[in-house]
């Protein structure tokens, strides 16, 4: 799985860096059915790309889910069990992103409420390609920073297309990591969000003085 950023090696996507497992709501699923079409689009179109890996960190070894079951299930089905890597759950989520290509940030339904691990994702240069849904979309500007679908089955197609786009594209994701990494510094540095959480308790204190003088 050894690459680097220059896609002169293997190109490695990851999905669901961090300590909360798999899940339905984290959308594993449907990203293997993405990642699973992306390699059909490759063959079909005879694309000359970085052979490509799938990284699921967030698995657990000691007690497997039956949702767990279900995606192993479906990676030996599909023949693309070389391709796939089920990685334990995990807090030290920093050698992963400096290992790898892409961050799928795939969270079904209303997405993530902020997902801190595309910003850490972001701060390591990678492009990431999210769900269109929930701060997802505060965080990654579409077609700049990386490449946003829809949540649900209507997000399969989009999203292994997507995957496609950037692993043809060296320059592409180079770019949109490197973008991604300007606006974690000019908005989302600890003294950002310090100013943005001291004006909303300004204003809630300043409305509570308000009323209690009304």
């Amino acid at each position: 799985m050894g690459c680097n950023h220059t896609g002169m090696t293997d190109l490695t996507l990851t999905i669901s860096v961090d300590n909360a497992g798999v899940s339905r709501g984290k959308g594993q699923n449907l990203f293997l059915h993405s990642f699973h079409e992306s390699l059909k689009l490759i063959e079909e179109q005879k694309l000359q790309v970085p052979a490509m890996h799938a990284v699921i960190v967030g698995s657990d070894m000691n007690a497997q889910t039956k949702f767990e079951t279900e995606l192993r299930d479906f990676v030996l089905k599909s023949g693309i069990q070389d391709r796939v890597h089920f990685v334990n759950k995990t807090l030290a989520v920093a050698p992963y992103l400096a290992a790898i290509d892409v961050l799928v940030q795939n969270s079904q339904a209303r997405g993530e409420c902020f997902g801190r691990i595309t910003i850490e994702a972001m701060a390591f240069q990678l492009p990431v390609l999210g769900t269109s849904a929930g701060g997802t979309t505060e965080i990654v500007v579409n077609g700049s920073t990386g490449l946003l679908h829809p949540v649900g089955k209507e997000g399969v197609i989009p999203l292994a297309k997507n995957m496609v786009k950037l692993a043809t594209h060296v320059e592409r994701r180079l770019t949109m990591g490197k973008k991604g990494y300007e606006r974690v510094k000019e908005r989302f540095m600890e003294h950002h969000m310090a100013e943005r959480i001291a004006l909303v308790l300004k204003e809630v204190l300043n409305k509570s003085v308000a009323h209690s003088h009304s």
